[in-house]
């Protein structure tokens, strides 16, 4: 392999690499006989690894001459490679398929077939205006594929695959304002409408008879997201200092299943405070599993402290099905435990309206988080308190605190404030 700068050069066996510039180097060598010249942006330690990557590939079989490698080949690449990102860090298998969803159902058809290093920013402003035109996505969504072929592109563009990037040139940017995306799966941190505190007593208070009904109240206690309150184990729990420490989170993938993870970013590890009542809740719930595995029967007065469950016994484990046993660690399904609680929020909502009583809008399970941040907000709980209590950024908390619509109770407190300052002001 030969380096060369204006004025010196040195034999490394095959190949060179040239200097074109600050950071940019041309990758030159051979395969098969046959010549080929690669542009690299990066350090001139990353151009000898990927030039020596590129010798490996012509060893194996596996070469692909980039001035012919189309926009496709180069997705599936990215996405063979973990779809990593500026820090080259490989994104959970979770987000993984759902990058592959995006990029195969939108952008592929459309731009598969177009040479990567002849793909411009026209290309990409049609692909969006077909996608809106077309309206079969919501805008939220096409915003998803904005933001994840952009990684794809910048990824091509720091591996020196293209000579620059034209995302970086796009105008037709899909704007996802005003939105909600709604898909449960990928458990975003948009804060919904909410409910007012009557309204969210009822809501909970109609679980009650459900199974549900525990997980709905922590949830709303606490602001946890539901792969992690389904991740729960008993031995996260410390009923004397009152705290609930949050470790891990359930991740539901088509190559692997549910399997267990971290929480969705490093701020998700926390340890948490707990109201009496959520304590209360949750010991009662625990000694309804000591009956199980000792086979008491309520009403049966015993010292349930000497009955241990499994260390990895689950607070909120599945259900098992008539005649099978209760297998304490085998987790309920995230999907379907969604589904049943919009079932039953939207029973619960049409009886109210055929009782004509007091009901509630609807509400997804995810947003008992959005409607536990708020009401902390709006208490005036400072904002860096509340997301290191849900485990999230401050600055994303206050984002989508600041477009959802503000509860009741906080226009109230922006009104009589106006009217204390304009009272001041206009006082002769």
């Amino acid at each position: 392999m030969r380096e060369s700068s204006r004025t010196s050069k040195r034999s490394h066996g095959d190949g060179s690499i040239d200097r074109r510039g600050e950071s940019v180097y041309r990758l030159r060598y051979r395969v098969n006989g046959k010549r080929f010249t690669k542009t690299f942006h990066g350090t001139l330690g990353d151009a000898r690894k990927e030039l020596r990557a590129l010798l490996r590939a012509g060893d194996t079989g596996e070469h692909v001459d980039p001035t012919k490698l189309t926009v496709g080949e180069w997705i599936e690449q990215w996405l063979d490679a973990g779809a990593p990102g500026r820090r080259r860090k490989k994104v959970s298998q979770r987000t993984l398929e759902r990058y592959a969803q995006l990029l195969r159902t939108h952008v592929k058809p459309a731009l598969g077939d177009r040479q990567l290093q002849k793909l411009r920013a026209a290309d990409i402003d049609k692909l969006y205006a077909d996608i809106e035109t077309k309206g079969e996505i919501a805008p939220r969504t096409a915003h998803h594929v904005h933001t994840v072929f952009g990684a794809c592109l910048a990824t091509a563009f720091r591996k020196g695959m293209i000579a620059g990037n034209p995302m970086l040139r796009v105008e037709r940017v899909p704007n996802p304002e005003g939105q909600v995306f709604e898909d449960e799966e990928l458990e975003t941190d948009e804060i919904g409408e909410g409910l007012d505190e009557a309204e969210l007593a009822r809501l909970i208070a109609g679980f009650e008879p459900s199974g549900l009904y525990p997980v709905v109240v922590l949830a709303a206690s606490t602001g946890a997201r539901r792969n992690e309150l389904l991740a729960l184990r008993w031995t996260d729990l410390d009923a004397d200092k009152k705290t609930l420490r949050i470790e891990r989170a359930w991740e539901q993938t088509k190559k692997f299943g549910l399997r267990l993870k971290p929480p969705k970013t490093k701020r998700g590890v926390r340890t948490i405070e707990l109201d009496d009542a959520s304590v209360t809740m949750l010991l009662k719930e625990k000694e309804r599993h000591q009956r199980i595995v000792a086979g008491i029967p309520d009403g049966v007065d015993v010292d349930l402290s000497l009955i241990k469950l499994p260390a990895n016994a689950l607070m909120f484990p599945a259900v098992p099905e008539p005649g099978e046993d209760y297998d304490f660690a085998t987790p309920r399904n995230p999907r379907n435990f969604s589904k049943e609680f919009a079932r039953r929020s939207d029973h619960l909502r049409e009886q109210a309206r055929k009782a004509d009583v007091p009901s509630f809008g609807k509400t997804r399970f995810h947003d008992l988080r959005g409607i536990h941040s708020t009401a902390l907000l709006d208490a005036g709980i400072p904002v860096h308190t509340v997301a290191q209590r849900i485990g999230d950024d401050p600055a994303v908390l206050l984002r989508n605190y600041a477009k959802r619509k503000r509860s009741k109770k906080a226009n109230k407190s922006v009104a009589a404030a106006i009217a204390a300052f304009a009272s001041e002001i206009l006082r002769k």
